[in-house]
């Protein structure tokens, strides 16, 4: 496997299985990497999984994907509405990434239906609870290796 697909979960994500489970649901944080690490497995890529409460944090981890990664899943959580300098990361480090998300972002509340993130990812995932993530690990995976 020489292939590294990151995934970064913004804010509060550390909290899922016990934060909002009406809308975010029961699955832990722990649980989602785990299904992402064995899917990745099956998918010939090495997945390697970070989250960062912290605006500033989430870039260094973005920065230290520069030359290492192939892609990356992104789920900046509450920033995806109104960070430009994570996209600008996201951006300057050029690693393809999909942009992934809970719940349908569309069907929420208007401020949540805006993303700074989208216009520069490849694609985006929402509203599959944590198979968001596994949908995007595919759709990533295949992007890299088109046949």
């Amino acid at each position: 496997m020489s292939r590294t697909v990151a995934v970064l979960h913004g804010p509060s994500l550390n909290l899922l299985g016990r934060r909002e489970p009406a809308i975010y649901g029961t699955t832990t944080l722990a649980e989602i990497d785990q299904r992402l690490a064995s899917l990745g497995d099956t998918l010939g890529v090495r997945v390697e999984c970070a989250q960062r409460n912290g605006e500033g944090e989430l870039i260094d981890v973005v920065h230290g994907w520069a030359g290492r990664v192939t892609g990356a899943l992104v789920n900046a959580g509450a920033y995806t509405h109104t960070s430009l300098a994570l996209r600008d990361a996201l951006v300057a480090v050029q690693v393809p990434f999909v942009e992934v998300h809970l719940t349908n972002v569309h069907a929420r509340e208007a401020e949540r239906r805006r993303s700074m993130l989208a216009p520069a990812a490849v694609g985006v995932v929402c509203g599959f609870g944590a198979a968001s993530y596994e949908h995007a690990l595919r759709a990533l995976v295949g992007h890299l290796s088109p046949t």
